[in-house]
């Protein structure tokens, strides 16, 4: 596989001049396709087979077109919906085992072959979109996550105090957050240092 030193960067919407796509498909017609399809857009391509090494640079590449047909587990160096860029699934074959495979990589786009003339331009554009607009729901995901996580500990740190000291729910958290003032960190934090003392004093214990 051959490389470019061209960074890998995401353009304003549909602007793909001077993207670079790896296409992992074995000679045929249908990369011929492809590769003119993107030529006329601006894109430079360059083709891989069968497989992605696993300490290939991913980097000068802005999406990536692979073959479904012939696809197999363990074909590049991510996880399966772990792409760093785009990705197109080139599907040929109808055959059930083939979808599964090409929905459990996780393609943002897809493209039907034999390929023709065109349909690769509009495949960028919702490859794109769909590959921000998976990464910005995973990034909203996490972060409700922490602050489920953080509530948690706070719920937790105060049920503690409340037994320990025998202090009202509203008591018991205005001691924690007294004492997260003082430390001048979120009562969130504070908590979870609580949290972690408590559990390190057993452990000392038991040592």
């Amino acid at each position: 596989m051959t490389k470019t030193d061209r960074p890998s960067a995401f353009p304003t919407w549909g602007a793909f001049e001077n993207w670079t796509a790896l296409i992992v498909h074995r000679r045929h017609a249908n990369v011929d396709a492809i590769t003119q399809q993107l030529q006329r857009i601006g894109v430079d391509a360059v083709e891989c087979w069968p497989d992605v090494p696993e300490n290939a640079d991913i980097t000068p590449f802005n999406i990536v077109f692979f073959d479904v047909d012939m696809g197999y587990d363990g074909q590049f160096p991510w996880q399966p919906q772990q792409a760093p860029v785009p990705t197109v699934a080139l599907i040929g074959s109808e055959a059930p085992g083939r979808i599964d495979w090409a929905l459990r990589q996780g393609a943002d786009a897809q493209l039907i072959k034999p390929i023709g003339s065109a349909g690769v331009y509009s495949a960028l554009v919702i490859a794109m979109h769909n590959f921000h607009r998976r990464h910005a729901l995973a990034t909203e995901i996490g972060a409700l996550r922490e602050s489920l996580d953080q509530r948690e500990a706070v719920a937790q740190a105060t049920a503690i105090v409340m037994l320990a000291e025998n202090l009202s729910p509203k008591q018991a958290y205005q001691k924690l957050r007294l004492a997260a003032m003082a430390e001048r960190i979120s009562v969130e934090a504070a908590a979870r240092r609580f949290l972690n003392e408590q559990q390190a004093g057993p452990d000392r214990e038991r040592a």
